[in-house]
């Protein structure tokens, strides 16, 4: 099936989960996804073949692109099987089968790395198992991840939840001071602020530099934002090189997004100088 086939199911199984048919829907898409892996396994049958989609970063998957004219080509495909797994979790979950929600969020993870949405709504499914070690670490994963703000803040809300927990409102203070400093429009941290205010772990209670200190107390990279936006536009210097011009420019508004025009300039210095320091050491 060509991807814009594939796309076409997926977006008819989406309008199925509308009119509120979810059986119908998971039929569909368990089918799709059932063919996608039968097609996977006959076209690429090692472990090393398929070793792109564990790559962690974002650089390592732009880094690793087949050639144009590899008949095992799969450098598109994994978008779309990520989506395709994310929807049939939840089909699965209108059905309240949420051992295979569970099972489909995994794939999409799996196919998808750099999917958040799939990582923190499979993390909720395991904290609502009672399975906490995977839940933090896939809440954790976000930081290494993530190229939206939207999922950094989710994931300091989950470790604000965690915190709070485990009786340390004052580190959940933190969290959620760190989530509000990337000024995105979420519901759940709206909700999460609100519940917040005027208790022990409210933001207002302690300053940036103070829930800096307390979240790298705790493992926590309150700078994850800058850090992420220094991985895409490297990776969009990269591309650029290559002759990708469309991509570097989306790379480079994406990094925007996270910490803003100023910031870009700044961190594009810092990048500079740093390269120009390592051409100097080898010389």
């Amino acid at each position: 099936m060509e991807r814009a086939e594939l796309t076409e199911e997926i977006e008819r199984a989406e309008g199925l989960m509308l009119q509120d048919q979810a059986e119908q829907a998971e039929e569909l898409l368990a089918r799709l996804a059932d063919d996608a892996e039968a097609y996977v396994d006959a076209n690429c049958p090692t472990t090393d073949e398929l070793q792109w989609f564990a790559f962690p970063t974002l650089f390592e998957r732009l880094a690793y692109r087949r050639v144009e004219d590899d008949p095992r080509e799969l450098r598109d495909v994994g978008e779309p099987l990520g989506r395709l797994y994310s929807d049939l979790a939840l089909a699965r979950v209108h059905a309240e089968d949420y051992d295979g929600a569970a099972a489909a969020l995994k794939a999409a993870v799996r196919w998808n790395p750099m999917d958040c949405a799939a990582r923190l709504n499979l993390a909720d499914l395991c904290r609502a198992s009672g399975d906490v070690q995977e839940y933090l670490a896939l809440t954790y994963s976000v930081f290494e991840r993530a190229s939206e703000a939207t999922h950094l803040a989710r994931a300091f809300v989950n470790f604000a939840g965690w915190f709070q927990a485990t009786e340390k409102p004052r580190v959940a203070a933190a969290a959620l001071r760190a989530a509000r400093n990337l000024d995105v429009r979420d519901g759940v941290l709206a909700a999460a602020l609100d519940q917040a205010s005027g208790t022990d772990r409210d933001p207002d209670l302690v300053t940036d530099s103070e829930a800096t200190e307390l979240l790298a107390a705790e493992g926590l990279p309150d700078g994850a934002n800058a850090e992420i936006a220094v991985c895409l536009l490297m990776c969009a210097g990269d591309a650029a090189s290559a002759g990708a011009r469309d991509l570097a420019a989306n790379l480079a508004l994406r990094a925007r997004d996270l910490v803003g025009e100023a910031a870009v300039e700044a961190l594009l210095a810092l990048i500079r100088e740093t390269d120009e320091g390592d051409a100097d050491g080898q010389e």
